[in-house]
Protein backbone atom coordinates (compact mmCIF):
# COMPACT_ATOMS: atom_id res chain seq x y z
CA UNK A 1 0.00 0.00 0.00
CA UNK A 2 1.19 3.37 -0.49
CA UNK A 3 -0.31 6.61 0.17
CA UNK A 4 -0.51 9.48 -1.82
CA UNK A 5 -1.99 12.97 -0.77
CA UNK A 6 -2.97 11.29 2.36
CA UNK A 7 -5.19 8.69 0.28
CA UNK A 8 -4.10 5.14 0.75
CA UNK A 9 -3.69 2.83 -2.53
CA UNK A 10 -3.91 -0.64 -2.38
CA UNK A 11 -1.10 -3.09 -4.21
CA UNK A 12 -2.85 -6.31 -6.11
CA UNK A 13 -5.98 -4.65 -6.81
CA UNK A 14 -7.10 -2.70 -10.37
CA UNK A 15 -8.62 0.56 -9.92
CA UNK A 16 -11.18 2.39 -11.79
CA UNK A 17 -11.29 6.62 -12.54
CA UNK A 18 -14.49 6.51 -11.25
CA UNK A 19 -12.63 5.49 -7.59
CA UNK A 20 -14.12 1.64 -7.37
CA UNK A 21 -11.21 -1.30 -7.22
CA UNK A 22 -11.44 -4.49 -7.88
CA UNK A 23 -9.92 -7.95 -6.46
CA UNK A 24 -9.50 -10.80 -8.87
CA UNK A 25 -9.78 -13.95 -6.50
CA UNK A 26 -9.78 -17.32 -8.68
CA UNK A 27 -12.98 -16.82 -10.44
CA UNK A 28 -14.59 -14.05 -8.70
CA UNK A 29 -13.90 -10.75 -8.44
CA UNK A 30 -14.46 -8.16 -5.25
CA UNK A 31 -15.42 -5.01 -5.89
CA UNK A 32 -15.72 -1.98 -3.60
CA UNK A 33 -14.91 2.29 -3.63
CA UNK A 34 -11.23 3.22 -2.99
CA UNK A 35 -10.47 5.52 -0.25
CA UNK A 36 -9.96 8.54 -1.87
CA UNK A 37 -14.01 8.04 -3.02
CA UNK A 38 -14.60 7.82 0.73
CA UNK A 39 -12.62 10.95 1.74
CA UNK A 40 -14.25 12.65 -0.78
CA UNK A 41 -17.78 12.15 -0.20
CA UNK A 42 -17.12 12.07 3.79
CA UNK A 43 -20.25 11.11 6.25
CA UNK A 44 -21.71 7.78 4.00
CA UNK A 45 -25.11 7.41 5.22
CA UNK A 46 -26.45 4.95 2.76
CA UNK A 47 -26.02 2.36 0.23
CA UNK A 48 -27.86 0.91 -2.60
CA UNK A 49 -27.13 -2.23 -4.03
CA UNK A 50 -28.15 -4.77 -6.57
CA UNK A 51 -29.38 -8.15 -5.35
CA UNK A 52 -27.34 -11.59 -5.72
CA UNK A 53 -27.83 -12.88 -9.64
CA UNK A 54 -28.16 -9.27 -10.84
CA UNK A 55 -25.94 -9.07 -13.95
CA UNK A 56 -23.67 -5.57 -14.24
CA UNK A 57 -21.89 -4.43 -17.16
CA UNK A 58 -18.31 -2.54 -17.27
CA UNK A 59 -18.56 0.86 -17.20
CA UNK A 60 -22.09 1.37 -16.36
CA UNK A 61 -24.19 2.20 -13.00
CA UNK A 62 -25.74 -0.25 -10.52
CA UNK A 63 -26.05 1.13 -7.60
CA UNK A 64 -25.65 4.37 -4.85
CA UNK A 65 -23.84 5.67 -2.29
CA UNK A 66 -25.46 8.42 -0.50
CA UNK A 67 -23.33 10.74 2.01
CA UNK A 68 -24.36 14.06 3.89
CA UNK A 69 -22.66 15.41 1.04
CA UNK A 70 -23.87 14.19 -2.20
CA UNK A 71 -25.39 11.05 -3.57
CA UNK A 72 -22.78 9.21 -6.25
CA UNK A 73 -23.23 6.13 -8.36
CA UNK A 74 -21.25 3.48 -8.43
CA UNK A 75 -19.53 2.43 -11.67
CA UNK A 76 -19.20 -1.26 -12.21
CA UNK A 77 -15.91 -1.83 -12.85
CA UNK A 78 -15.94 -5.36 -14.81
CA UNK A 79 -18.63 -7.27 -16.18
CA UNK A 80 -20.41 -10.24 -14.60
CA UNK A 81 -23.18 -11.91 -12.45
CA UNK A 82 -23.46 -10.50 -8.59
CA UNK A 83 -22.68 -13.93 -6.23
CA UNK A 84 -22.39 -11.95 -3.21
CA UNK A 85 -23.56 -8.24 -1.87
CA UNK A 86 -22.06 -7.41 1.12
CA UNK A 87 -25.45 -6.68 3.56
CA UNK A 88 -23.32 -5.08 6.38
CA UNK A 89 -22.47 -2.29 4.49
CA UNK A 90 -26.14 -2.08 3.52
CA UNK A 91 -26.98 -1.96 7.20
CA UNK A 92 -23.73 0.00 8.85
CA UNK A 93 -22.50 2.18 5.33
CA UNK A 94 -20.39 4.28 8.04
CA UNK A 95 -17.87 1.09 7.30
CA UNK A 96 -17.24 2.54 3.72
CA UNK A 97 -15.37 5.31 5.61
CA UNK A 98 -13.48 3.17 8.12
CA UNK A 99 -12.50 0.50 6.14
CA UNK A 100 -13.33 0.71 2.32
CA UNK A 101 -10.66 -2.38 1.07
CA UNK A 102 -11.57 -5.17 3.66
CA UNK A 103 -14.70 -5.00 5.60
CA UNK A 104 -16.35 -2.47 3.49
CA UNK A 105 -15.85 -4.18 0.29
CA UNK A 106 -19.96 -3.92 -2.05
CA UNK A 107 -19.80 -6.88 -4.56
CA UNK A 108 -18.51 -10.16 -5.20
CA UNK A 109 -19.03 -11.18 -9.09
CA UNK A 110 -18.31 -14.14 -11.35
CA UNK A 111 -17.09 -12.05 -14.46
CA UNK A 112 -18.11 -12.43 -18.29
CA UNK A 113 -15.42 -11.60 -19.54
CA UNK A 114 -12.28 -10.54 -17.55
CA UNK A 115 -9.80 -11.25 -19.58
CA UNK A 116 -10.86 -8.51 -21.90
CA UNK A 117 -12.28 -5.91 -19.33
CA UNK A 118 -9.20 -6.17 -17.30
CA UNK A 119 -6.58 -3.83 -19.67
CA UNK A 120 -9.53 -1.37 -19.03
CA UNK A 121 -9.00 -0.99 -15.38
CA UNK A 122 -5.55 0.69 -13.67
CA UNK A 123 -3.17 -1.55 -12.37
CA UNK A 124 -1.48 -0.37 -8.61
CA UNK A 125 1.64 1.54 -10.72
CA UNK A 126 -0.83 3.52 -12.72
CA UNK A 127 -3.55 3.89 -9.87
CA UNK A 128 -0.95 5.20 -7.57
CA UNK A 129 0.33 7.91 -10.51
CA UNK A 130 -2.86 8.91 -11.47
CA UNK A 131 -3.95 9.87 -7.75
CA UNK A 132 -1.32 11.83 -7.65
CA UNK A 133 -2.84 14.03 -10.29
CA UNK A 134 -6.51 14.66 -8.38
CA UNK A 135 -6.77 17.64 -6.92
CA UNK A 136 -4.63 19.91 -8.81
Amino acid sequence: MVKVDGTEVKEGLYYTKEFEWAKVEGDKVRIGITDYAQKQLREIVYAELPSPGTSITQNTPYGTVESVKAVSDLIAPISGEILEVNAEVQSKPELLNEDPYEKAWLLVVKPTNLQAELPNLMDFNKAAEWHKTLGK
